[in-house]
């Protein structure tokens, strides 16, 4: 969990770094993960003590202070993730969540363990296995649900209204099994909200350009729907009159071949028709020959079925060269409308260049027309071309007088287009922008509301027995605490200020005093035998109080180092280094033992 928190706020902080969430299973890995952590850290900024132990050792020291410098270089914008609003995708992670956590803190047990606690009419108790209970594949139905209900603005006739109310059944009620309810649903909101999304999509892009309002918009769309469905109905139409007439030419190509039938008729229509005439005319000729035998009173069975199988099979062979033919036939009719589909290709082409080749005979002709008589052509084509001349210098000098003002009025006319153009792309811009900050507003709008439902939920959770007097009450209690002990360092401050104080004031006392009675017994000493041997005390004692003022300080230096050794004793024993210690000793081992297996390997790997 640590190094998952930290690699999350380090990519937080510098986006573009790649750190590993998870430590691996190798213990080489481990260090080189533990590594690159404590690098980037001090890459960030980090000024303390961070390494590979700092992951792989931590304490809560180290912890807390790697999660405060962490915290403190977090950008600054990741602070509003409070505040934005909290959806319904949120709300279902939240408690996804809470119920993983709760799983996951409650103690494991097998699946051999999980028998079911209650029993019907004596029955035995049934395994049960957790979590996978009322499960069934996604299907998903056609439902019908009212549209336009929720619109204040929009009107809803009486009669889909009574429909909404009496006829249409409830969703829940729609599909046949209860299960496919919830994905009905689903699939039935993913399809609306997609078909919402195109319509504003092609809208915003190909709506708004066509400078039409939406409903001339999809009337046009309706309009170019149906004359394109139209269109292919009369292709379709016109393909079945082509295919019908090739079966009325196969029908005449059969009726050619002189097909014959036990009434000399020809028959017609397609292969199932043929078959079915063929065994009614057999069961004709079956009931002929039956008449017929018992007016010639035949009384031999044998004979009969002799008689029949000859008619049968006779009736056979005639039925398999008549398929013969059709299926034959029925190539010709391919090959020829394959053919004929080639030539319906070829024929425009064709029909152009014979056009092209008619112009031009027609130039030549008119040319070798006018051979003979060349020189009289030629001026009669000389004047025609000079009359042709003034002609069109007199229309010219028309033109110009009458282009001059059309010119002028198609210049201003442009100019004018030009500047509506420029007019209506402002507005159309300006439109856009007004619709995206309508959806922003929209989504914002509902955002708020969606958080202040949730707050007001979390509000009328909340306990309402608590007075906000008692929170004001321990809080004043807290301040009043603190000053107290804050009144109470001052004291102790001063006390010892004016210790030391007095310290001073005696040690300088005790200095000019010992220099005034040492200049004193000085005096006297080089006359008295006594005031020698009290010099001497007098120095001997001043040297003795001035090693114990100095053994005081000393031990008083001493204490307090002891106290702060004691401090950081207290601090490393919350490190754990001896356990530390035993860990690191365990997994130098455990990454010896795999430096071992993975040269094994690579020996085995050379040697094969």
């Amino acid at each position: 969990m640590f190094v998952d928190a930290t690699a999350q706020c380090l990519k937080m902080i510098k986006p573009g770094v790649d750190v590993p969430h998870k430590l691996p299973p190798s213990m080489s890995a481990c260090f080189r993960v533990g590594s690159r952590l404590a690098a980037v850290i001090k890459e960030v900024g980090f000024h303390g003590d961070a390494g590979y132990q700092t992951f792989l050792y931590s304490s809560e020291t180290d912890m807390r202070r790697v999660f405060m410098f962490l915290i403190e270089k977090l950008p600054k914008h990741s602070v509003g993730v409070a505040d934005e609003p909290l959806g319904s995708m949120a709300l279902l992670r939240r408690r996804i969540a809470a119920e993983v956590a709760r799983r996951l803190r409650s103690p494991w047990t097998p699946h051999y363990c999980k028998v079911k606690d209650i029993c019907w009419r004596g029955q035995p108790p049934q395994w049960q296995r957790e979590g996978c209970s009322a499960r069934h594949q996604f299907h998903a139905v056609s439902i019908s649900a009212p549209h336009g209900q929720a619109d204040l603005q929009k009107k809803v006739p009486k009669e889909l209204r009574r429909y909404y109310t009496t006829d249409l059944a409830h969703v829940s009620r729609q599909p046949q099994r209860h299960c496919d309810i919830a994905t009905s649903l689903l699939e039935s909101n993913a399809v609306r909200h997609t078909a919402e999304q195109e319509w504003e999509t092609e809208w915003s892009h190909a709506g708004l350009a066509s400078r039409l309002t939406p409903q001339e918009y999809k009337a046009q769309k309706r309009h170019k729907r149906d004359e394109k469905i139209s269109n292919y109905i009369e292709k379709n139409m016109k393909e079945v009159e082509t295919s019908g007439g090739e079966i009325q030419h196969l029908q005449q190509l059969v009726d050619g071949n002189g097909v014959r039938s036990s009434g000399n008729a020809r028959l017609k229509g397609s292969r199932f028709t043929h078959t079915e005439k063929l065994q009614f005319a057999q069961d004709v000729d079956v009931a002929a020959s039956q008449l017929t035998r018992d007016g010639a009173k035949i009384t031999s069975k044998e004979e009969r079925e002799s008689q029949q199988q000859g008619e049968l099979q006779s009736l056979q062979d005639e039925l398999a060269t008549l398929s013969s033919r059709l299926d034959s036939v029925q190539l010709q009719v391919r090959a020829l409308s394959g053919k004929k589909q080639v030539m319906e290709e070829r024929l425009p082409t064709v029909e152009t260049q014979n056009k092209e080749k008619e112009e031009t005979y027609r130039v030549k002709k008119r040319t070798m027309d006018l051979l003979p008589d060349a020189d009289s052509n030629i001026a009669k084509l000389q004047a025609v071309v000079d009359a042709s001349h003034q002609r069109l210098a007199s229309l010219n000098d028309q033109w110009e007088k009458i282009r001059g003002p059309l010119l002028e009025e198609y210049r201003s006319l442009q100019a004018l287009g030009q500047t509506h153009v420029s007019e209506t792309d402002k507005k159309l811009e300006a439109m856009k922008e007004m619709r995206v900050k309508m959806k922003e507003l929209a989504s914002e709008s509902r955002g708020k509301e969606v958080l202040c439902k949730q707050l007001m939920s979390e509000y009328e959770q909340m306990t309402k027995d608590v007075n906000r007097s008692t929170y004001t009450r321990r809080i004043l209690e807290i301040v009043s605490n603190i000053k107290k002990q804050k009144t109470e360092i001052d004291k102790v401050l001063l006390d010892t200020r004016s210790v030391q104080k007095e310290i001073n004031q005696l040690s300088g006392k005790l200095d000019r005093t010992f220099t005034v009675t040492d200049e004193l017994i000085f005096r006297d000493a080089k006359k008295d035998e006594a005031t020698r041997k009290a010099y001497k005390y007098l120095a001997a004692l001043h040297e003795n109080c001035r090693l114990l003022t100095r053994t005081v300080e000393e031990t008083g230096v001493i204490m307090r180092e002891i106290r702060e050794l004691e401090d950081q004793i207290e601090q490393e024993s919350s490190k754990k280094t001896l356990s530390n210690f035993e860990r690191i000793s365990a997994d130098y081992r455990e990454m010896k033992k795999e430096n071992a297996s993975l040269i094994a390997k690579l020996k085995k790997l050379e040697a094969a």
